[in-house]
């Protein structure tokens, strides 16, 4: 069949071109969303660079305090403030929010004099801010203010001030509180994290703050997990094959700790440590103490070392147990990787 000849109106079949012609131009959206993040950011540097004698203060202030330390704001500000408050509290602080319209009906009553109020307000002016302040004076308790103005009412009655004015909201109208309480938050989390340093709060204790949940599972120790002396297969040097053997056989865990006379550890004896001197040296197998079948500097691990890292090093040397050794290198306890697995390690 004859082939039609194409007519000079048809429409050419496109092609398409998969090298990029240029970088490709950021929409819109993105612009707008980088710019609230750009000015949320420069917001805190330049709260930052604005610290001065009262930060020290603030911190010496909640270090001193023997009670409690009682966080309050309202709108924005309060929900920033109850944020703080949970920061505090799981970083070795006790604490708590209370809305501040509550303090004069009913709620003053958890306050007590040992206590120290961190007071949250951008004008510094909020009514039922203001309203509180004279009581809280009267019990005694001092008060850290964080604020956008340092000249009022709220500054003015504090004993330590912290300036986290911001020169605009991130918002386009200037309006919706956005810079200003990052600002807010940031600095709370500065005087909580100095804190926690100034009271020497470790990963055990953050735990103790944070039983359940992944954070809680991250910060468990070996001690909590490990199993005990009595568990630890252990031969002494001069074990023979047999008795090794019957030893490793009896434990279940593939393996016996080789101990000297004084319990401190020397090597270890697996099962393929077994089967190799078997395949080596035959019936004379039996004739061969422990000492001659151990492979020498096994891995072990701190009782206080997180069991993470432990799962760390069980996963790096690709091994299933660790030995705990006390001070005097004598086996304390062992850990399993079925019981990483039962702590929710795994």
């Amino acid at each position: 069949m004859p082939k039609s000849k194409e007519s000079s109106t048809d429409t050419p079949t496109p092609t398409v071109d998969f090298e990029p012609s240029h970088a490709p131009v950021e929409s819109e959206l993105r612009l707008q969303g980088k710019a609230v993040l750009e000015m949320e950011a420069l917001a805190i540097l330049a709260i930052a660079q604005r610290l001065n004698e009262h930060f020290d203060l603030a911190v010496k202030l909640l270090s001193a305090c023997a009670g409690k330390v009682v966080v309050t704001g309202m709108g924005k500000s309060g929900h920033i403030a109850t944020k703080l408050a949970a920061t505090f509290a799981s970083t070795g602080t006790p604490a708590f929010f209370v809305h501040p319209a509550e303090l004069r009906h009913g709620d003053f009553g958890m306050l007590d004099e040992k206590d120290i109020v961190v007071a949250l307000s951008g004008s510094g002016e909020t009514t039922e801010i203001k309203l509180a302040l004279d009581p809280i004076k009267r019990l005694g308790i001092p008060i850290i203010a964080l604020t956008g103005n340092i000249n009022s009412t709220l500054a003015q009655h504090s004993n330590a001030v912290l300036d986290v004015g911001v020169a605009r909201e991130a918002c386009p109208l200037n309006l919706a509180p956005t810079s200003s309480t990052t600002a807010a938050l940031a600095m709370g989390d500065a005087l909580a994290m100095v804190l926690m340093v100034q009271k020497g709060f470790k990963p055990e204790d953050f735990a103790r703050s944070h039983p359940g949940g992944s954070l809680g599972q991250q910060l468990i120790t070996v001690a909590d997990i490990m199993r005990s002396e009595q568990e630890v297969p252990t031969v002494h040097l001069n074990a023979v094959y047999g008795d090794v053997l019957k030893e490793i056989d009896k434990r279940r865990l593939g393996f016996t700790s080789v101990c000297d006379d004084h319990g401190k550890l020397q090597g270890i004896i697996t099962d393929g440590d077994l089967r190799r001197t078997l395949v080596n040296f035959g019936a004379a197998v039996f004739e061969k103490v422990a000492s001659q079948i151990m492979t020498k500097g096994p891995k072990t691990i701190s009782s206080k070392s997180l069991a993470v890292e432990a799962l760390r090093a069980m996963e790096k040397h690709a091994i299933s147990d660790l030995l705990i050794l006390d001070d005097k290198e004598r086996p304390i306890g062992l850990i399993h990787l079925k019981d990483l697995l039962k702590a929710g390690i795994i």
